[in-house]
């Protein structure tokens, strides 16, 4: 099945500075790819060129299988949802206005408009002006235009920036039953753990080049970053060090609770020598978080930190 997204050595120059240079990644059917990458990284570029805003400067990008900038483009963007990070509505329409206005520039049923309503929760909110919206009920009617016609293919550029966690929760919720439905998203985000357990896959960027690319697994094991055992009980830590250590790992720094960092690739064996130490009731294994791995390929020496936070 042919991939709904394909960035294809995808170079942007803008009077001399490359914003993107030799960017290759694609998003698969029903695929929910995070797009992760600090101010400046390509991000907003990367977006815009799937938009068809503007065109890359060499390497090609298939969008369903079509170029976005070509004769297609008017179909293609029909078949695409897009929500800004800044979302801006006419703020004397109420919400159901806005969504029947963007039906029609879209083409979509004016009777899906009440249906999405409800699914982002504004049907009670449905008749008041947007001005008396708040932040996350703007973003709701953001998404509730992006999902307009029914799209293949979502773009979400920072979508729960400002949102309370209530919202995020119920914004995630709704990515996942698109998910569900085989809707492909592409989504571009600075709060990694939100963001995180939403995601097959994430597309790390960095100064307009991928500097990383794949699941949380994969990423891990290509990261080899150390694996964190924060210990219960009153484990003795001289005891602790002296067994650990010849199993590759290390005390932390001193803190409230007991804890070590050390080869994953040993994991078995460290768990067998903490079942036998005097004083462990419990442990917790904790493996490297998504912002663990973003700092990690964003290092320019690509060492791990000490100790983990």
């Amino acid at each position: 099945m042919t991939a709904p997204l394909e960035f294809i050595n995808v170079t942007k120059d803008y009077a001399g500075f490359k914003a993107l240079d030799g960017l290759s990644f694609d998003v698969q059917p029903g695929e929910v790819l995070g797009l992760l990458g600090h101010n400046g990284a390509g991000k907003t570029t990367s977006m815009k060129l799937v938009l068809g805003v503007i065109a890359p400067t060499q390497g090609s990008i298939r969008v369903l299988g079509e170029s976005p900038t070509g004769h297609a483009s008017d179909r293609l963007r029909r078949a695409l949802g897009y929500l800004p990070e800044n979302v801006s509505f006419y703020p004397q329409l109420t919400g159901r206005e806005v969504l029947r206005y963007f039906a029609r520039l879209k083409g979509a049923a004016p009777v899906s408009v009440d249906d999405l309503l409800e699914r982002v929760g504004l049907t009670a909110a449905a008749d008041r002006r947007i001005r008396t919206y708040s932040k996350g009920m703007r973003q709701r009617i953001g998404l509730a235009q992006a999902l307009l016609g029914a799209p293949r293919l979502l773009l979400l550029d920072e979508p729960t920036a400002g949102l309370d966690p209530q919202v995020t929760r119920e914004f995630y919720r709704m990515i996942d039953d698109l998910r569900g439905q085989g809707v492909s998203i592409l989504i571009s985000s600075h709060v990694l753990p939100g963001v995180e357990a939403h995601i097959d896959r994430a597309a790390i960027l960095g100064r307009g080049r991928l500097l990383a690319l794949g699941s949380l697994p994969e990423l891990r094991d290509r990261a080899r970053l150390p694996l964190r055992i924060r210990l219960q009980g009153q484990p003795d830590p001289e005891q602790t060090a002296r067994v650990m250590q010849p199993l590759g790992f290390a005390l932390c720094p001193p803190g409230p609770v007991l804890e070590l960092q050390g080869d994953p690739a040993r994991k078995l064996e460290a768990v067998r020598a903490l079942l036998a130490l005097p004083g462990v009731t419990d442990f917790e294994l904790i493996q490297p978080a998504l912002e663990d791995l973003y700092a990690h390929f964003n290092r320019h020496d690509g060492e791990a930190a000490p100790c983990m936070p």
